[in-house]
């Protein structure tokens, strides 16, 4: 019994120090096993490892392609227009015992600010040796691979492959878009003044036209008119020619009688006349015409 209860304890240490020295690499990750500070092994592929257990510690690190969202910054393009650049770049750490003797036990957020700062040294680089409308053309894309290109070199240093960069959005400072926006609206009422002006323009001629085009139809309807009215009128003087050529008693009659019927209209009609004028012929007596003849 006292022998059992001597083994127990050391065997019970035992497996306390193999579980303590074994440990598993997941597929997502990277393991150094540091001893004093110091690496001494780098497991980079999934599975099981070992170690010594209270000498040596294991660091875990992402191997993953990680984002990393970029402070919005200020750059001044070649035509001095100053934009506000928001960009965000994806990562990897490709050498993870180079990439912990850059940032030594600030891990990822150490090497975050690192990056931060390459990335933004380049944005404002690269930005600023070109003209604003090349930022904001679809030459942008060209930019974002110079960037990228530009940091790769230095993200290098630290075990990290810069795999891509991107400009989310490129604006104006604040201070100028109310000054932009006013532009904008003064253009745009320029355009919409012009299209009114051009618009009226048009409205003009087609009046005219139209116009013009009513007096031609006006003056050739009354022209045809008055065509029409001298035609009739031709032929009812000749048919009254012809009438009075067969008989011209009957016409001096006919012609008498229209002379009365315009002459003595309403009731109080009154002409003043010698009772010899002719105008009164048909209006005698059969003694007194045969009289005056």
């Amino acid at each position: 019994m006292k022998k059992t209860g001597f083994l127990l304890p050391i065997l019970g240490v035992l497996i306390i120090a193999a579980l303590s020295s074994i440990f598993i690499v997941d597929e997502r990750e990277k393991a150094l096993v540091l001893q004093f500070g110091r690496v001494v092994k780098v497991k980079e592929d999934p599975g099981l490892a070992f170690k010594l257990p209270l000498i040596q510690e294991v660091v875990r690190y992402d191997d993953r392609i990680l984002s990393r969202d970029i402070d919005p910054l200020e750059v001044t393009p070649l035509d001095d227009r100053r934009l506000v650049v928001d960009a965000f770049a994806r990562y990897r750490i490709t050498d993870v015992e180079r990439f912990r003797q850059a940032v030594g036990v600030g891990g990822i957020e150490f090497a975050e600010d690192r990056i931060d700062s390459i990335l933004r040294a380049q944005t404002r680089e690269i930005l600023g040796s070109v003209a604003s409308n090349d930022i904001l053309s679809s030459d942008r894309f060209a930019l974002m691979l110079r960037i990228r290109n530009g940091a790769v070199a230095q993200a290098n240093s630290l075990g990290v492959e810069i795999i891509d960069v991107r400009l989310k959005r490129t604006d104006l400072p604040a201070q100028n878009l109310d000054a932009t926006f006013a532009r904008m609206r003064a253009e745009r009422e320029r355009e919409a003044a012009d299209e009114r002006a051009r618009g009226n323009e048009a409205a003009q001629r087609v009046r005219a036209q139209a116009d013009r085009t009513q007096v031609e139809i006006v003056s050739e309807a009354r022209r045809e008119a008055e065509i029409t009215r001298g035609e009739a009128d031709a032929q009812r003087n000749a048919i009254f020619a012809q009438a009075f050529g067969e008989d011209a008693e009957f016409f001096e009659f006919y012609r008498s009688l229209n002379a009365y019927r315009k002459a003595l209209r309403g009731e109080n009609s009154s002409m003043v006349l010698s009772p010899d004028s002719e105008f009164f012929n048909y209006l005698r007596s059969d003694q007194g015409a045969a009289a005056s003849q």
